[in-house]
């Protein structure tokens, strides 16, 4: 395992990530194996956990909590805010009434005082990013979380934080957490370039491209059952692998193409498509979200894997740099494309 500093924090950090994701009702409702996916990743190097309020209603992050009983200060811990905890009207977003709440329910459910690297799950267009910021170095000084971070924000909303911090006198995001995979590569744009002119960490996510590199997905047949495509069927994150929709028919048809490269190459698909997130500088880590202890070991597999410049460009010239080929995988709507914001009436 390689380690990494994150942005310009001192944190070094393993180049690949535990992802929980999967630990709870989304995916693992066994505890021990749960555990003992903790125990193994950490065995092999990892040192750094990402979580979610969200995920699971909160059970992912009290797993967790579980698992590092005794040994809190072996990893680096990540969870992150803003994505809908229930029904209310401020259990959600990126306020300050309830960021202050969810970190709260957060260190509770983690069994811990402190939270590592605290990230702002998505945009939160009904929020000033200034309120946020300002509670997130809020909690910093309160010794509550270390650092903090943005996820799928875009290159210029990171670009403004990083402004809005130097103008304010406030903390500044450390990390930013994109999705990024060998058949989504649009942060390649700008995303990545951001976050190495502002020394932002890049900690990137599905980058199986929700497991359609996976090889488990059969272009035009039915999703298999308590696949990730079945489990969220109509919903985005199953939309994004379902392999009967027909946005996704051009990505196995590309998947083909790059099944050749990695023939070439001696590899297995998904263990090149892993390899090539880390081929990028500006990467500092990639988030594998293991369901099971299997799933772990081959994912970490490809962690002893350096990608060729011969084998990059042929994968260049199927997939272009920068280039997106579903805005499903983007991870999210900007809220100014909706009709209200593009028409005047």
């Amino acid at each position: 395992m390689e380690y990494q500093v994150l942005g310009r924090t001192g944190l070094k950090i393993s180049s690949y990530t535990l992802g929980t994701g999967n630990f709870g009702e989304w995916g693992n409702t066994n505890v021990e194996e749960c555990i003992r996916i903790v125990d193994a990743a950490l065995e092999k190097g990892v040192n750094i956990i990402d979580t979610a309020d969200v995920y699971s209603a909160g059970r992912s992050e009290e797993i967790v909590g579980q698992a590092l009983k005794g040994r809190r200060d072996q990893i680096v811990l990540a969870t992150k805010v803003g994505n809908p905890m229930g029904k209310g009207l401020h259990e959600r977003g990126n306020s300050r009434l309830w960021i202050k709440r969810a970190v709260e329910n957060s260190l509770r459910r983690l069994g811990t005082d402190y939270i590592d690297l605290y990230q702002i799950h998505r945009p939160d267009p009904d929020t000033d990013l200034e309120e946020t910021l300002d509670v997130l170095t809020d909690l910093v000084r309160e010794g509550k979380i270390r650092y903090f971070g943005s996820s799928t924000f875009q290159a210029w909303q990171m670009t403004e934080a990083q402004w809005i911090s130097d103008r304010r006198n406030l903390l500044r995001f450390s990390s930013e957490q994109p999705p990024y995979s060998i058949i989504n590569r649009g942060i390649e744009l700008d995303v990545l370039e951001a976050a190495r002119k502002y020394e932002q960490g890049i900690l990137i996510w599905s980058p199986m491209s929700g497991g359609l590199l996976s090889g488990r997905y059969t272009q035009g047949q039915k999703a298999p059952e308590g696949s990730r495509a079945e489990k969220f069927k109509g919903n985005m994150l199953g939309k994004v692998v379902d392999p009967t929709r027909e946005e996704n028919q051009i990505k196995f048809e590309l998947i083909k193409q790059l099944q050749l490269i990695a023939n070439d190459a001696g590899l297995a698909l998904n263990h090149m498509a892993m390899a090539f997130t880390q081929a990028h500088s500006a990467v500092t880590s990639t988030i594998i979200g293991p369901r099971t202890l299997e799933q772990l070991h081959d994912s970490l597999h490809a962690s002893t894997i350096k990608l060729t410049p011969d084998t990059l460009d042929a994968i260049d010239a199927i997939v272009p740099p920068g280039k997106t080929i579903d805005d499903l995988e983007r991870g999210w709507i900007p809220n100014w494309l909706a009709a209200d914001k593009r028409r005047r009436i």
